[in-house]
Formats: C-alpha cells, sequence, structure tokens
C-alpha cells in the first residue's frame, strides 16, 4: 500500500473519531445502571463515545448512576465507524489513484 492510503487512513479515522468523542451523538447500543441505595436497575440506552472520556454529559445528570457500558452489538458499530468506514474510505481513495496512474500511462 501506498503512502497515500495510509494519510487518507488517518485523516478519515480522525475526521469520524473527533465527532463521535467531542458531540454527545448517541448511536452505541449500551446501558446504564442506576444505584438507589441497595436496589439496581440496568436500562438499554443508546450511549456517545464522548461520555466515555467524559464529554458530553452535564455531572448532574449522573446523580445515581453507577455506571454504564456498551454491548456486544455497540461495540462492532464503534469498530465500524472507527475502523471499516476509514479503511473503505482509504482504500476506495487508493482505488482511484491507481487506476489514474494507470490511465497515464496509457
Amino acid at each position: 500500500m501506498s503512502t497515500t492510503f495510509y494519510k487518507t487512513l488517518l485523516i478519515a479515522f480522525v475526521a469520524i473519531a473527533l465527532p463521535l468523542f467531542i458531540f454527545p451523538i448517541n448511536l452505541f447500543e449500551g446501558e446504564i445502571v442506576y444505584q438507589i441505595g441497595i436496589q439496581h436497575s440496568v436500562i438499554k440506552a443508546p450511549l456517545s463515545l464522548s461520555y466515555f472520556i467524559g464529554l458530553g454529559y452535564d455531572p448532574a445528570d449522573m446523580v445515581n448512576i453507577k455506571s454504564f457500558y456498551l454491548l456486544p452489538f455497540g461495540y462492532a458499530m464503534v469498530a465500524v465507524f472507527l475502523i471499516g468506514i476509514p479503511v473503505l474510505i482509504a482504500y476506495r481513495v487508493h482505488l482511484g489513484k491507481l487506476k489514474n496512474k494507470q490511465h497515464e500511462k496509457n
């Protein structure tokens, strides 16, 4: 693979990851564990990646929340968004550059 592939991969990864980690975009399937006294309650809810780095929520919203985590489908979606889509974009750009080089030779 050429350096163009890796540059495009990095640019696509950053362009997709930054909004997902900075803005509270609730796309990923997860669960929130509430604890009130000794009672636990688990609720399925879409989560944002920004929650995991401490952005996108008000500390007052975290009252009675013991933890939150992604479910397997949520992890799969993260993999698709952060790995799959950037790889597809970079590969498509790489193929386009190869096609252009072949046209220039002919």
